[in-house]
């Protein structure tokens, strides 16, 4: 499958955009930043796209790789997002736009990056087919997704929690982060775009949390499950995580989740 409905979409208020810049970033997407770039070849003085950009983790860590002579725009269908992402970095670019309609002429960019938003994309073909076309013929089109959530033990354990006491919907909200955990099926996408492969692999990290409570509430209100539990549900969820990921609990309180990602980098010819 290539598309998702649009309501299994990320849209996130101020509150929640803020929230997820000051937890969500650094207990988990800071570290699939150099990841992602490293994986692009990132060299100073190129030009960069970062589709999907959020709060621009991805887009602050590039610049510093293609600085002094390269630049760098981040691009995001959210506004929130955007709002929190040129505070903390009012020197950078940052644009709203849609990812499967990009407002850029052909060949601007030597690289494109996406990090964790392909699998919202509501036609993620189109989205890696716009990528291609931004993309100057022999730059780079990189992406990174979760990879399966049959992988992912700790967060299996919390999306079943959110199932109990949250119903499908929070299933299918959850699960959609997972939508893309198959490297042979992101590996195709690239190629259907009319990129060439040069490296797919899937990389193991962790997702950090000071404790439990800070996991579901980074979990619940960096997410449009902010809006969709009731003040009962929350709490219920928050008691039965603090069971299910007990065997994940350091002995100072830190939680400490494997989570599997895959990084795929490809070729324009």
């Amino acid at each position: 499958m290539t598309t998702s409905p649009p309501s299994e979409t990320f849209q996130i208020p101020l509150d929640a955009a803020e929230f997820y810049e000051s937890a969500f970033v650094p207990a988990f997407f800071a570290q699939w930043a150099p990841i992602l770039c490293d994986a692009a070849e990132l060299t100073t003085g190129q030009r960069v796209l970062d589709v999907a950009c959020g709060t621009g983790i991805v887009t602050r860590t590039a610049a510093d790789r293609v600085a002094p002579d390269g630049t760098v725009v981040g691009v995001d269908v959210n506004e929130s997002m955007l709002t929190v992402a040129r505070r903390v970095r009012p020197d950078l670019d940052f644009r709203q736009g849609d990812a499967a309609a990009l407002p850029f002429p052909d060949g601007t960019f030597d690289v494109a990056l996406c990090q964790m938003a392909l699998m919202f994309f509501p036609d993620r073909a189109a989205a890696l087919g716009e990528m291609a076309r931004v993309t100057a013929r022999g730059g780079t089109v990189a992406v990174a997704v979760p990879d399966a959530l049959g992988t992912q033990v700790a967060f299996a354990l919390f999306v079943a929690a959110a199932a109990r006491h949250a119903g499908p919907e929070a299933m299918a909200l959850l699960g959609t982060y997972f939508a893309c955990g198959e490297l042979a099926d992101v590996t195709a996408l690239a190629e259907s775009a009319g990129l060439t492969v040069v490296d797919a692999r899937t990389h193991l990290g962790t997702y950090r949390a000071p404790s439990v409570d800070a996991f579901v509430t980074t979990e619940v209100e960096s997410t449009p499950l902010v809006e969709r539990m009731s003040a009962e549900v929350y709490a219920l969820l928050r008691a039965d995580t603090h069971e299910v990921l007990a065997p994940f609990v350091e002995p100072d309180g830190n939680v400490e989740a494997p989570f599997g990602t895959i990084v795929v980098a490809a070729r324009r010819a």
